[in-house]
Parts: C-alpha cells; structure tokens; sequence
C-alpha cells in the first residue's frame, strides 16, 4: 500500500512538471523569447508568507555553508526540472523488480 501512494505521488510530480513545462513552453511563445520560471518563484508564488523563512530555517538546521552553495543553486534551476527529476526518482525506486524466471544462471 505504501509503494502505491508513494508512486502516485512521483505520478504526481511528474505531472506537475509536464504542466510547468507546458506553461514555460506557452510563456516563451506568446513573448518569442527563452521563459524560464525558476523554483525560486514558483515556491514564492504558492507559500509567500513561509519563503522568506526558508532561509532561517535551513541555515539553523544545516548550517550557514548550506544556503549558499546548494540552496541557492537548487532555487535557481527550473522548477520543471526539479519536480520531474524528483518524480522520476521517485517513480523509478518504487517500480517492481521483475523475476527472471526461465533464464539461466550461468
């Protein structure tokens, strides 16, 4: 039952991509140039009161080297590529393993 929810949920994250992909791609052709939404502005758009906290939050927990390198670095990539890579991840680990049943061992 868990692989079953945890799958949908990379179903879910997968889907969400192909939607960001989907509005970037209808962005870059209604302005004839290159649109691309960043998981910064994504993130401020859905949770604007939590995001300025992000900072704070991530700093007492991880310490100050991990905002700037990694945090600040993972905010700046597309938010579709984010979301479809986590999906994909997630999507993948909880496949099932298929049994070789005929084939020889040797």
């Amino acid at each position: 039952m868990l692989r079953v929810i945890t799958r949908f949920l990379g179903l879910l994250l997968l889907a969400a991509a192909f939607a960001a992909l989907v509005i970037d791609g209808t962005k870059s052709i209604a302005s004839e140039t290159l649109v691309v939404t960043p998981l910064a502005q994504i993130a401020a758009q859905v949770a604007p009161a939590k995001f300025p906290l992000l900072q704070g939050a991530i700093e007492s927990r991880f310490g100050h080297f991990a905002w700037k390198p990694i945090t600040t670095t993972l905010l700046a990539l597309p938010g579709w590529l984010i979301a479809g890579a986590l999906g994909g991840l997630i999507f993948a680990a909880t496949r099932r393993r298929v049994v070789k049943i005929g084939y020889s061992s040797r």
